[in-house]
């Protein structure tokens, strides 16, 4: 089923305790648009960037068969830049500068083969412009969304109508508190799922990850990685497994959605390997099916 990704392209200068990675091609929508390319092979991309966004940058997207009719270039702008530093236990960055640049003017306009995409995911962007696309778009069968404390705290009222119209709401724990003021997560997900959501799904970093659906909660297990390099797009490269594998199913049963959970945390342990997106540019069906494996085996207990 066909994918549309509506979110941030960008470039981000990176600081790890490993290593540095300046013009590091970066953004929630291509994390996401990468990871999903995996599972499925119909993806469109809606997004704003400038010149220096070069024809490599595109043929990369291109060798994954993502479409990229709806990314608009700005010949004489700048693409949206980020630069941070992570401390030690990689938990915790510094911002150290932010440029908006074309993306600060992004009116996002989905091309009309677009419009009947099945599944949305909606990126981390100003929740005006989440339900903006969501006016475009015929008739979808899931909406997914993903959000930040930028927008929580900034755009609550927005956010919250932005809630009303999504099937999948995808935020880490931190985010879950702010959003519901409540610092239990089990309520936080009764809360937030209220305000919309049937589905939320609350990332929990380097320990996993909670699904919450009407039939009850999942816990999934974090893959036990020896060496972290660069924890950027992680979140984001998990929304394109979960939605990647769940477009392949024929239904969306409280099975798919768990499933569709450990691909999602399977492809974000591949995203922290290398710095941005290195890792997934060119993975491999059988390593993606391993690690996948390698997560049911994480909580297996034999009879």
């Amino acid at each position: 089923m066909s994918i549309l990704v509506v979110g941030s392209l960008a470039f981000d200068d990176i600081e790890t305790p490993f290593g540095n990675s300046p013009d590091t091609l970066g953004g929630s929508s291509t994390y996401i648009a990468l990871s999903a390319s995996y599972f499925t092979d119909d993806i469109n991309m809606v997004g704003v960037v400038g010149a220096d966004f070069t024809d490599e940058h595109f043929d990369l997207l291109h060798s994954r068969n993502i479409d990229t009719k709806g990314i608009q270039r700005i010949d004489n702008g700048k693409t949206f830049r980020w630069a941070g530093r992570y401390h030690y236990d990689m938990n915790s960055r510094d911002t150290l500068d932010t440029q908006l640049n074309v993306f600060a003017d992004f009116d996002p306009h989905v091309p009309e083969q677009y419009r009947k995409s099945e599944f949305v995911c909606l990126g981390n962007i100003d929740p005006e412009l989440q339900v903006k696309v969501l006016d475009q778009i015929t008739a979808p069968k899931m909406v997914i969304c993903d959000t930040m404390n930028f927008w929580i705290e900034g755009k609550p009222e927005e956010l919250k109508k932005t809630l009303e119209r999504v099937d999948i709401f995808i935020i880490n724990d931190s985010e879950a508190r702010i959003l519901s003021g409540d610092p239990n997560l089990v309520k936080s997900a009764r809360i937030i799922r209220a305000m919309g959501p049937k589905i939320l799904i609350i990332k929990k970093g380097e320990h996993g990850a909670l699904l919450f659906t009407d039939n009850g909660i999942f816990a999934a297990p974090a893959y036990p990685l020896e060496s972290i390099y660069d924890p950027t797009g992680a979140g984001d490269t998990f929304a394109g497994g979960f939605i990647g594998h769940l477009s392949r199913c024929k239904s969306v049963t409280d099975l798919d959605l768990r499933k569709s959970v450990l691909y999602g945390s399977a492809m974000a342990s591949f995203c922290v390997e290398k710095f941005g997106t290195e890792r997934l540019n060119a993975l491999d069906l059988l390593e993606i099916e391993d690690r996948y494996q390698s997560f049911l085996d994480l909580s297996r207990i034999e009879a």
